[in-house]
């Protein structure tokens, strides 16, 4: 059994080498449609997901920040770019800075909640 992000076993899925049982994400995935997501298999509210992002230091000024997501947006929605992270099993987002602050905090938040549920104490 393997929990991973997509990438490596991709080519091993698409021979059948391996069987993915499910993807973690909320919705399928586009490069292997036929998988459920593990919610669907039963584990009900389960999103779990690899994400890349670009960050730049605090007081970058606005007109900056807003020209870097301008042009990496153009680069990742690029029909090249987008097909080949496809194939590699990535999902291109390319999200305002406003929109990825916001999926920052949803994931600190909710992976907070995970990490202090079990009470684990720090040694």
């Amino acid at each position: 059994m393997l929990m991973s992000t997509l990438l490596p076993p991709l080519p091993h899925l698409k021979t059948g080498r391996l069987r993915a049982l499910g993807v973690t994400s909320a919705k399928r995935v586009s490069s292997l449609p036929d998988v459920p997501t593990v919610a669907e298999g039963g584990v009900a509210g389960y999103e779990g997901v690899g994400w890349y992002g670009i960050a730049a230091p605090a007081g970058t000024p606005q007109p900056v920040v807003v020209k870097l997501q301008t042009e990496i947006s153009a680069i990742l929605h690029a029909p090249e770019t987008r097909d080949k992270l496809a194939a590699e099993g990535a999902e291109v987002v390319g999200s305002k800075p406003e929109e990825f602050g916001a999926f920052l905090k949803s994931e600190i938040d909710k992976w907070g909640k995970v990490v202090k549920a079990p009470r684990i104490p720090m040694q």
